[in-house]
């Protein structure tokens, strides 16, 4: 049979009311560990993601047998999804460094301030492109990373559920 498996149920609609679907009684949690960001060069990365937006480097080490660093940052606060730090080797990689989703928002930053991280990102010259605003899903600010991916940097206005991360202004 093609498809899920039999022992898997699926339950629709949970809290959210948004049709997302959830494992249930299974034993299996799965979650994104790590999201692949192509960068030009990983020491200007790592300048930007430490030190402008206060990421913390989780890993930066060399794989022998691949000929490249392994760099990992994330978050302040950590606990979620973390950034791979892939440097564009071949001429198709390197066209897609900074659009890698066609000039949409790519990448969503929650906090628990918004106030807080907006202002300190603006002091460590970090380029908004959206103004703050409000809106039903919180308290949102679009920028952009050093080599012009966008960003949402949103305080959700309910805590984000695994199912329900918010619809996004993209």
């Amino acid at each position: 049979m093609v498809g899920r498996p039999r022992s898997v149920s699926f339950i629709r609609g949970l809290s959210s009311g948004r049709g997302c679907f959830a494992l249930a009684s299974t034993g299996m949690k799965q979650s994104i560990g790590l999201v692949s960001l192509l960068v030009r060069d990983y020491d200007e990365a790592l300048d930007f993601f430490v030190g402008r937006l206060g990421f913390a480097k989780v890993e930066d080490r060399w794989i022998e047998t691949q000929s490249k660093r392994w760099v990992v940052v994330e978050p302040r606060g950590g606990g979620g999804c973390r950034l791979l730090l892939a440097r564009a080797t071949t001429p198709e990689q390197q066209a897609r460094v900074g659009d890698q989703a066609g000039g949409r928002v790519w990448l969503f930053l929650h906090t628990d301030d918004f106030r807080r991280d907006y202002e300190d990102f603006l002091a460590r010259g970090v380029a908004f492109v959206r103004a703050p605003r409000e809106e039903a899903y919180g308290t949102v600010a679009v920028f952009e990373d050093l080599y012009g991916n966008r960003w949402d940097l949103l305080q959700p206005r309910e805590p984000a559920s695994e199912c329900a991360a918010g619809p996004g202004p993209g």
